[in-house]
């Protein structure tokens, strides 16, 4: 294979001519399987000869090409990759690739970094050990040239062990040999302040942060190291930095200084966050170094954040980022007596000067307004509330995107005011003062503004200051409605959206907010107004009691201006007003459903196409919601429905064919409520869409898409069973779903679909019957970790019997055993052995039919079952008390769905704390647990589940027709709750049939046994001759 063949089909790649490029990525594509292919790319990255984009042509596709066929250890032995690079391939990789990115030029390394840690995912330690002695001679190295590319692959050492299922012990064992050398170097380099010597000072905090950041190994980190790693962090954020006024904004973030810093002061946040705060660290083990951090560190860790802030406040240029952190840490640490004392005496100075203009418009918050208003509204009205509320809870690290100074400030002066006493009030005098100041101009008035809207949240709960809060409203807020200023009357409806919860008990007050909203909705000339009036209009809506009234007279004006602002902005907040308009006024909206509808897939379509868009999933997403909402809305106007329908039916259509993954979620939920009452032709050709989509992407949508096809089934089964591809493709789907176990969860929803369609179609799917039955046994005889999976593959053979119990033994008996022992053998004595584990109603419920009919087969009955006959009926007694305890468990959980279930809003807004106190709850929400996956066999009924359903059997009733021999289907189901079974008399009813088979099936019955038989008996008779009186003529 000549090298420069594979140079020419890169540079191909480039090509300005469409057909070239296509054609170069083609033979790239078919090389991908050649030995030694993989290693050439490297080599063509590494050659100084090649011209640089052809080098990072290269880089990207070995990237790739490392991504999807680098050996993965942890691929199924029965599902294996269809291709992987050969092990002679990857050990020479392997061998050069520190090589390539040490000696590569900045464009490529990162590319090649992506390798490395793709590389390492797989193969350290196991196979390639020898990277980290390669790492640590590279260090030893004098040349400073090398040692980027050697930190940027022991970076990559470390960020490949954050996934979930690689221990950190091989990792930690490295850090060993290399840390201290990035210590030694560390300390080599902060000598000198030259460019590139603080971009490898930033590249190895990047390293501590990095190895430190999720977990703190207190063995290889000692204190005394520790306290090194923080000395170097404070020298660092302590540094002042370099002129760069001659910078613009942009540029200036980025300069190397700042850069380092800024990750000076994400470890120190992280620390302090993660293990140095007492009674809030993330693991207990942490507790210790927790009460030695914080007096050892906070006097030193403050008082350079104060030099910071101090800059900040006489005008010193501080990155935004460096900015953001140091109010982070500041909000953690009023959590703490120890802390808050040392930054008590500056509070006000805190609010007054650094809080306040943070939250003020700006002179960039003008040019964004005026150069890009839609932009503006993501950034500065609605999300950076949601924001600040966000990370008030959450670390500001996972959420970069959100973390700036503006959302900083509001959670800071959020926790202060929460936390300490007295702040509050202090803040609110100082709000107080600036908008009843006359001197006051627009840009301070959006800042005080901006700080009460922020305590909203705070203020409500508080009954001191919710009296007040009307007045506030009423001389501050409405009248800034009338400001000649766009951002000021933007942000006056965005406090009163704060405050939406509050119990206005003046009802005019409510009648003229949404009087003002409704009119800067229908026309205001600047679009942040309109739509920040939309969400106050929304809010109010929702949180105050009776103000339909005053919106109803508009509500097509309304529906309409919100319509326009979606299809020409794409803003998604605008579409969730949408929706809650659709909520609440649905009867108007019958009137105008079909326009939204349009609307909607106008813009849906041109949002889907859109390159330009950055948020187009979240837009996209919001927008399937309100069809949704739609949908739901409408179902008491099937007139409506019926011209509403096609349209989401397109939207669907399109979607499945342009395999927008991302929104299949929610797609499949227009899917479910599309197919809930009929199913139209165009949904059965989306059924076949449905089976493709499967198809192409595997099992990825298995929970998603099996309710729907549940609908299928339980809706229009004769439609279904009209086109044998249709039950073929579910059946399909089940089975791919149960043979390449994919998870537990999906195989549940596989397993118990073939059951309802069992149930749902009895008698009349005798021809495939035999698949399910093969299906769910095959499933069985490989490993079954869960009790649940086991129950619910026996019950699909449960069911088959249900169906057709002669049919069932023909096909046992057909299959080959792989014992001595008959497939029906091993499957009833396995039935019998798991009755206990059968749960809830339906399980149970179905298996007492079941075994109902088995018993009753006269001479058909399988041999098997004189063997277990002194177990049958124990075994029913045991399922109708189960199901006597699941009756009343359901009665109760219906009991208590009926009561009050609303919970009063708390965000924890305590007493506030005084100076020696801490907080002891800081994490809050921050460490949320799983809580589990809910059980779904409620999503899939079937008609012996169904209480309205006229084939529903009630148990006791078919348990007595059995012992009768007069089997019969009976259409009465009873909700059985307090019912205790104990005598037994029934002896004279069976013995005249059947003596031996009688005194096979109760030969091991013990008293109690007998007395539950007896109680049985006796209750189908009573509701057998209550349902033959409700059908006497006579009454």
């Amino acid at each position: 294979m000549e090298a420069q063949n594979i140079v020419e089909m890169l540079r191909a790649t480039m090509d300005v001519k469409l057909e070239r490029r296509i054609a170069g990525e083609h033979q790239l594509n078919q090389m991908i399987q050649v030995i030694g292919f993989a290693p050439n790319v490297l080599q063509i990255v590494m050659k100084t000869t090649v011209e640089l984009p052809v080098r990072q042509a290269a880089a990207v596709f070995l990237k790739n090409l490392i991504k999807t066929l680098w050996s993965n250890p942890n691929v199924e032995p029965d599902n294996p990759m269809d291709f992987s690079l050969c092990e002679q391939d990857r050990a020479i990789v392997r061998s050069v690739i520190v090589d390539a990115i040490v000696h590569a030029p900045v464009l490529i390394s990162v590319q090649l970094s992506a390798c490395i840690n793709h590389i390492m995912v797989f193969d350290f330690p196991e196979r390639w050990p020898q990277v980290v002695g390669i790492i640590s001679i590279y260090l030893q190295n004098q040349d400073v040239k090398v040692w980027n590319g050697a930190l940027m692959t022991m970076y990559q050492l470390i960020k490949s062990h954050d996934v979930k299922y690689k221990g950190r012990t091989p990792m930690y064992e490295a850090m060993n040999l290399l840390l201290p050398m990035v210590y030694q170097l560390m300390l080599r380099l902060m000598n000198e302040q030259s460019a590139e010597s603080v971009l490898l000072q930033k590249q190895i905090l990047k390293i501590y942060y990095g190895l430190t950041r999720y977990n703190l190994p207190l063995d290889l980190i000692t204190k005394e190291i520790f306290s090194q790693w923080m000395d170097i962090c404070l020298h660092i954020a302590d540094c002042d930095v370099p002129d760069s006024s001659h910078l613009v904004n942009d540029e200036r973030t980025e300069f190397p200084h700042w850069k380092t810093k800024k990750w000076s002061l994400h470890i120190m946040v992280n620390m302090f966050r993660r293990y140095g705060s007492p009674h809030n660290v993330t693991n207990a083990k942490y507790q210790e170094f927790a009460e030695w951090y914080l007096p050892t560190f906070s006097k030193s860790v403050l008082e350079v954040l104060l030099k910071i802030l101090e800059q900040y406040r006489t005008q010193v240029y501080v990155s935004p980022r460096v900015l953001t952190d140091v109010l982070y840490y500041l909000k953690r640490a009023v959590n703490h007596g120890h802390t808050w004392k040392l930054i008590k005496p500056f509070i006000k100075a805190f609010i007054q000067d650094v809080i306040f203009p943070i939250m003020s418009f700006s002179d960039s918050d003008q040019q964004l307004w005026e150069g890009d208003p839609c932009e503006f509204i993501r950034l500065k009205l609605i999300s950076y509330f949601e924001a600040s509320l966000f990370l008030h809870f959450f670390p500001a690290d996972n959420y970069a995107p959100y973390a700036t100074p503006m959302s900083a400030a509001q959670s800071l002066l959020l926790s202060i005011c929460k936390k300490r006493k007295g702040i509050l009030s202090l803040a609110i005098s100082a709000i107080v003062q600036v908008v009843s100041s006359p001197d006051a101009n627009n840009k301070q008035k959006d800042g005080a503004l901006h700080m009460i809207g922020t305590l909203a949240i705070l203020l409500v709960t508080k009954a001191l200051y919710c009296a007040e809060m009307e007045s506030l409203l009423t001389t501050y807020v409405l009248p800034e409605i009338q400001n000649p200023a766009g951002h000021v009357r933007a942000r006056a409806f965005w406090v009163m959206y704060s405050f939406c919860t509050l119990q206005i008990k003046n009802p005019e007050l409510v009648a003229e907010i949404l009087r003002l909203s409704t009119n800067a909705l229908l026309t205001d000339k600047e679009l942040p107004v309109k739509v920040q009036a939309a969400t106050c209009l929304q809010m109010f809506l929702s949180c105050q009691e009776n103000t339909e009234q005053y919106v109803v007279g508009e509500i097509m004006g309304i529906t309409r201006e919100l319509l326009t602002i979606i299809r020409e902005t794409e803003i998604e907040d605008v579409t969730k007003v949408l929706q809650a308009i659709v909520c609440t006024f649905r009867d108007e909206m019958s009137l105008v459903a079909t326009e939204v509808c349009q609307h909607l897939a106008i813009t849906l379509r041109r949002v889907l196409q859109s390159k330009q868009s950055n948020d187009k999933t979240q837009t996209a997403l919001s927008l399937l919601v309100t069809f949704d909402t739609l949908l739901d809305v409408m179902q008491p106007h099937p007139d409506v429905l019926l011209k509403i329908q096609p349209i989401v039916t397109n939207v669907v259509t399109y979607i499945f064919q342009h395999n927008i993954t991302e929104l299949f979620e929610i797609t499949f939920e227009l899917v479910y409520e599309l197919t809930t009452k009929t199913i139209s032709l165009d949904m059965w050709q989306i059924l076949e869409l449905i089976y493709r989509v499967f198809k192409n992407n595997s099992i990825e949508h298995v929970a998603c898409i099996l309710p729907s096809l549940n609908n299928y089934v339980k809706v229009d089964a004769p439609a279904l069973l009209s086109n044998p591809n249709r039950l073929y493709a579910i059946l399909d789907m089940c089975q791919m779903i149960l043979t390449s176990s994919p998870g537990h969860n999906a195989e549940l929803y596989a397993a118990k679909l073939m059951e309802v369609i069992i149930l749902q179609c009895k008698g009349q799917i005798d021809a495939v019957i035999h698949k399910f039955v093969e299906v769910a046994l095959a499933r069985l005889r490989r490993e079954v970790q869960s009790s649940d999976l086991r129950i619910m593959c026996l019950q699909v053979v449960i069911a088959a019997l249900y169906y057709n119990p002669q049919l069932l033994l023909s096909i046992l008996d057909k299959m080959s055993p792989e014992s001595n022992e008959s497939i029906s053998s091993q499957f009833i004595k396995q039935w019998l052995n798991d009755t206990a584990v059968f749960v809830g109603v339906h399980d149970r419920k179905l298996s007492v039919l079941a075994l109902c009919t088995l018993i009753s087969l006269g001479d058909a009955k399988p041999p098997v079952l004189s063997e277990v006959a002194d177990k049958i009926m124990p075994t029913l007694i045991l399922l109708f008390d189960g199901l006597t305890g699941a009756y009343e468990l359901r009665a109760q959980e219906e009991e208590d769905d009926e009561e009050d279930d609303e919970e009063d809003y708390s965000d924890g807004c305590g007493d506030p704390l005084s100076s020696d106190e801490d907080d002891m709850d800081e994490l809050g929400l921050e460490e949320l647990s799983d809580s589990g996956n809910e059980a779904f066999r409620d999503i899939f009924t079937t008609s012996i589940d169904d209480e309205k359903n006229g084939t529903a059997v009630d148990e006791y009733c078919t348990f007595k027709e059995v012992l009768t021999g007069k089997l019969e289907r009976l259409t009465i189901f009873v909700c059985l709750t307090l019912i205790s079974f104990l005598s037994m008399s029934c002896h004279t009813v069976l013995s005249a049939q059947d003596q031996a088979w009688y005194a096979l099936l109760t030969s091991n019955l013990t008293p109690e046994q007998a007395n539950v038989l007896q109680n049985v008996v006796r209750i189908a008779d009573q509701r057998k001759s209550a349902k033959e009186s409700k059908l006497s003529p006579n009454e």
